[in-house]
């Protein structure tokens, strides 16, 4: 009888500070306890008794997830708890690859593309400290990315399970393969999700995405939408950007291969990619 009154009175509690909410701030916890009339000093020792007895879950210093424990919940999906860790948010890189059906290979990281400087957020000691290669949360490491406002586009907002998220669309996410297919599989993989999406590519999307990113990235889309067989008076504005020097074909790979003067670019890779 005292586990069952217990349980109920978490679920209660919980159901009190949340509102509904699967992820709720202690900002929120806040207003709501003043809306229910209870006091503000309550607040850290309800928080306190919930995350003991397994009710809610601490993603950051201040940031709560409700428990899949609890009665009716769902499990929260990953990609809700990303869009909790900073703002503005995207899934992108081998996460958006996956999501997007480009790539098969599975993945403990969650990889998020933000504005905010802030790449890591804080966290509680005893959860841990954040690795420079991401902030571990349970079983899932979740990596961000940071890029200047004005390279945060490409971006749609879709329904995940429950959740509504935001993920780069598939032409900003084969770009993002193109620049760092080391957060993509690796560049085979990032080929190969070109060949996957090709008869889908919306053309003028990409090739207007990559002209607002970098000489390297527009060079390397150029030479795999040629060799997919895309007419090269369609890909002369990717001729246009101004670059000094070869850059090589994968990014990660070795500087040697065959030069292709077109392009300007090395061809690092041992195969080639067919029309």
């Amino acid at each position: 009888m005292r586990n069952y009154k217990q349980r109920k009175s978490g679920e209660t509690t919980t159901a009190s500070l949340t509102e509904g909410h699967r992820i709720f701030s202690m900002g929120k916890a806040r207003e709501r306890i003043s809306q229910i009339g209870m006091k503000d000093a309550y607040l850290s020792e309800a928080l306190y008794h919930l995350r003991r007895n397994g009710w809610i879950v601490p993603l950051h210093r201040g940031l709560y997830a409700i428990s899949s424990s609890m009665p009716g919940v769902a499990p929260i999906h990953e990609f809700e708890i990303a869009m909790a860790l900073a703002e503005p948010a995207a899934i992108s890189h081998g996460s958006a690859f996956h999501y997007h059906g480009l790539s098969d290979q599975p993945s403990h990281t969650v990889f998020i593309l933000t504005t905010t400087k802030t790449s890591v957020p804080r966290r509680p000691k005893s959860m841990g400290t954040p690795t420079p290669s991401g902030y571990p949360i349970g079983g899932t490491t979740y990596q961000f990315i940071q890029v200047k406002p004005e390279r945060f586009f490409g971006i749609q907002k879709v329904w995940v399970g429950e959740s509504r998220i935001t993920v780069t669309d598939p032409e900003r996410t084969l770009l993002d393969g193109l620049s760092m297919p080391q957060l993509c599989g690796d560049f085979s993989e990032v080929l190969h999700a070109f060949e996957i999406r090709h008869a889908q590519l919306d053309l003028s999307r990409l090739m207007d995405y990559a002209l607002k990113l970098d000489s390297a990235t527009v060079r390397r889309l150029g030479w795999i939408l040629e060799k997919q067989g895309i007419p090269l008076e369609r890909l002369q504005p990717l001729s246009s950007p101004p670059m000094k020097g070869y850059r090589k074909l994968d990014p990660t790979g070795p500087q040697k291969g065959p030069l292709n003067k077109r392009w300007m670019i090395q061809e690092n890779i041992p195969g080639k990619i067919t029309s």
